[in-house]
């Protein structure tokens, strides 16, 4: 029984270690997309996005049957529009990616901490 709370307890450790390297690292990673989109601010960047989605739409009707139809190219907005969207696209993705690793983080380090006590309280039971 001894075994099974040591067990437990480093596993419990090992959670609450990794919860705490996560959330550095997901703040690092929000840094990193503030600066790449930095004349807009992290709570811009989905409202932003929207409204590129719905210019660049508006676009691409206008302009998509003539490119399907090779009688045009693709205009410089409408490279402009897709491009953006794309980049935005992007960054609210990873904007995601942090977000999901923060809480995966803390509920590392929440199980963690429970583990540790179990393992505490086997160890100490037996």
């Amino acid at each position: 029984m001894r075994v099974l709370g040591i067990i437990v307890l480093i596993l419990g450790l090992v959670g609450v270690v990794f919860g705490i390297v996560f959330l550095p690292m997901a703040n690092s990673a929000e840094n990193e997309i503030t600066t790449q989109v930095a004349p807009l601010t992290l709570d811009q960047v989905s409202p932003k996005y929207d409204q590129v989605t719905a210019a660049f739409n508006k676009q691409m009707a206008a302009e998509e049957p003539q490119i399907q139809a090779g009688k045009a190219l693709p205009s410089a907005i409408y490279n402009y529009y897709a491009a953006q969207r794309a980049l935005l696209g992007l960054a609210k993705a990873n904007l995601g990616t942090v977000t999901l690793v923060r809480f995966l983080g803390i509920v590392n380090i929440c199980v963690g901490v429970g583990l540790a006590a179990a393992g505490f309280y086997l160890y100490r039971k037996a």
